[in-house]
């Protein structure tokens, strides 16, 4: 048959690589390149192999080994390049033409075509996987199509890193920020350092019972100072504390994990400032966060009666699962996916 590219869904559980690798020696193949990505029901895993077996016999092999919507497609010898290397060119090309933008997204993704799009074509997007429209500008986009194999999140992430390489060159950005709120209150957003530690304390004293259970979905009447130290730790995560008239009056934490590309976020707003838009404008600054660090989703876990952080998520763009708690939902966010802040 020859070379093939091929991709399949697994469940994020020890071992499933190994299992499709077997399967796909069974049938004589040697893998040439292979890419994992995160996706919102379980990894996607693809392959480029030179492999004498057919299309449908390397299927019904994979979906043995437990591979789910497992899709194969012929592939060439130039999808065999060293893919970090494609990238950088990629990248340096597009520096120097930055004009040619739709042209660098397409040989990234491996698309069929790509054009630009404007204004109320943005958003008249149906569910087609095969589609993926790259947002440049408020009313700007590059819509990709890519007829055999659909796009997925990671690929979105990945285009969304490209496009910033066309930007305009952006000023440094503060690690302080003033966020306006709804109601026109202007708090101070600044990364969690241990000179917060009383501060965070005493937010936790004035948080409720329910407020600081729909955080840690357990009572915690004060925060561990084994768990604040691993907070303020830049190796596990990326923290950050709003503050008003000298008092700590939100936390949010984007923690690392050891799934790769994602990292999870938590918030915990004291009450009398919940309602005002904190909880969305810090959610917004930690999911451009993880965009920066280079990961491709943010995931979020929350109870199931928590109706407020349902309702902010959603509106990020999130999608929600349950999980194996029916007490306790899911949700993930591309990063590159986010949904733009409203405007005024």
């Amino acid at each position: 048959m020859g070379f093939l590219r091929i991709r399949t869904t697994v469940d994020e559980r020890p071992g499933r690589l190994a299992s499709l690798a077997a399967a796909l020696a069974a049938k004589g193949g040697n893998i040439l390149g292979l890419s994992v990505q995160p996706d919102t029901d379980g990894t996607v895993d693809e392959f480029v192999a030179d492999i004498p077996a057919s299309a449908d016999s390397v299927r019904e092999a994979l979906e043995a080994a437990g591979g789910r919507r497992v899709q194969v497609v012929p592939a060439t010898a130039h999808e065999l390049t060293d893919e970090p290397t494609r990238v950088l060119l990629l990248g340096a090309r597009l520096r120097a033409m930055p004009w040619r933008l739709p042209e660098a997204l397409c040989d990234l993704l491996r698309a069929d075509d790509a054009r630009w799009v404007y204004g109320v074509e943005l958003s008249s997007d149906l569910p087609d996987p095969t589609l993926l429209t790259v947002p440049v500008a408020p009313r700007r986009a590059v819509r990709l199509r890519r007829a055999g194999l659909p796009f997925t999140l990671t690929e979105a992430a990945r285009a969304a890193a490209l496009v910033r390489l066309a930007q305009p060159p952006a000023e440094t950005p503060s690690p302080e920020r003033p966020v306006a709120l709804d109601d026109g209150v202007e708090v101070q957003v600044r990364p969690l350092t241990l000179l917060y530690r009383e501060a965070v304390r005493d937010l936790h004293d004035r948080c409720s019972p329910d407020s600081r259970r729909f955080r840690y979905h357990t009572s915690m009447p004060a925060l561990p100072p084994r768990m604040f130290d691993r907070l303020c730790d830049r190796d596990r995560g990326y923290s950050i504390v709003a503050g008003y008239d000298g008092q700590v009056v939100a936390l949010a934490n984007l923690i690392f994990t050891p799934d790769p590309g994602i990292a999870e976020m938590a918030f915990l707003v004291e009450d009398r400032w919940q309602g005002r838009g904190l909880g969305g404008a810090l959610a917004r600054i930690l999911v451009q966060q993880a965009r920066d660090l280079g990961f491709a989703e943010v995931k979020a876990s929350l109870l199931s009666d928590n109706t407020r952080m349902r309702r902010l998520l959603i509106s990020l763009g999130a999608t929600l699962a349950y999980t194996d708690d029916p007490g306790v939902l899911e949700a993930r966010i591309a990063t590159g996916a986010m949904v733009p802040a409203p405007r005024d």
